[in-house]
């Protein structure tokens, strides 16, 4: 089939967009004017690509997406030592992702796929690197710059101009203010704050918008405590937390947050 078959085949496609013959796209899928659609990318049903927008890689796309105009999403990575593996780019359902975004496939050195999951605002300029994990219900702020192999737990929210540097995690519920250096692992709950980002508390409304109960949100303050302001060493904060979190499954995704290995936690 040619090309020009193929758009017109599919109602939701603009006239003057560019989609390879291979490409996937579901009947309700919507493509913007001049956008462009590669080879290997499939687009679930429900999704909208904007005016402008460069879809390329091995890229999939799920349902009821929303793309805006002039992002580059699934391209190759920002990594030297990428030498052409079909590393892959995975969107989930439900994201809204605003004008300028830039999101990566992966490197061979590491899963080789880089993920967005489920129900996440994305605002304009962020950049997404290659093998970063993000979770769902998450919300990166303008300009969030997010480095290689990050993984970014669910409802975390990253405040405008907040820059990541590679291999961090940031954990569930967590927060981060506008203009926040990530250097080391993000403990979920918290807050942080300044370059280079220090902690700043438990992120205590958004814990309470999203149902937690007054007795969990006082037994998650009383881990930052022991975490932060108990004097305690690293390894002995860790191991009172994880002591605390056998009746508590809201103190369990900290304690395993803290046990697991990274680049050392904000303290």
């Amino acid at each position: 089939m040619h090309g020009s078959d193929h758009r017109m085949s599919i109602s939701g496609v603009h006239p003057t967009a560019i989609v390879h013959p291979g490409a996937r796209l579901s009947p309700g899928v919507e493509i913007g004017a001049y956008s462009i659609v590669g080879e290997f990318v499939e687009i679930g049903d429900g999704s909208s690509i904007g005016p402008h927008v460069v879809v390329s890689g091995h890229t999939r796309i799920g349902r009821d997406n929303r793309i805006f105009q002039f992002c580059s999403i699934g391209e190759i990575p920002q990594d030297k030592k990428y030498a052409g593996e079909p590393t892959r780019l995975e969107i989930g359902d439900r994201n809204t992702i605003r004008e300028f975004c830039t999101f990566n496939c992966g490197t061979a050195q590491d899963v080789g796929i880089t993920r967005l999951g489920n129900d996440n605002w994305i605002m304009a300029y962020v950049h997404l690197a290659h093998d970063c994990q993000v979770g769902d219900h998450t919300i990166f702020a303008n300009n969030a710059q997010i480095a290689g192999h990050v993984k970014v737990g669910d409802h975390a929210i990253l405040g405008g101009f907040t820059a990541v540097h590679q291999f961090v995690r940031i954990g569930a519920h967590s927060i981060t203010a506008l203009g926040s250096v990530l250097l080391q692992d993000l403990p979920p709950y918290v807050m942080a704050a300044g370059n280079t980002a220090e902690p700043h508390g438990i992120n205590s409304e958004g814990l309470k918008r999203r149902g937690f109960s007054s007795t969990s949100i006082m037994s998650i303050k009383r881990a930052y405590k022991t975490l932060y302001k108990s004097g305690l060493k690293l390894e002995e904060a860790q191991a009172a937390i994880a002591a605390e979190s056998e009746n508590s499954s809201e103190l369990r995704l900290l304690a395993d947050f803290l046990a697991a290995p990274g680049r050392g936690v904000i303290r």
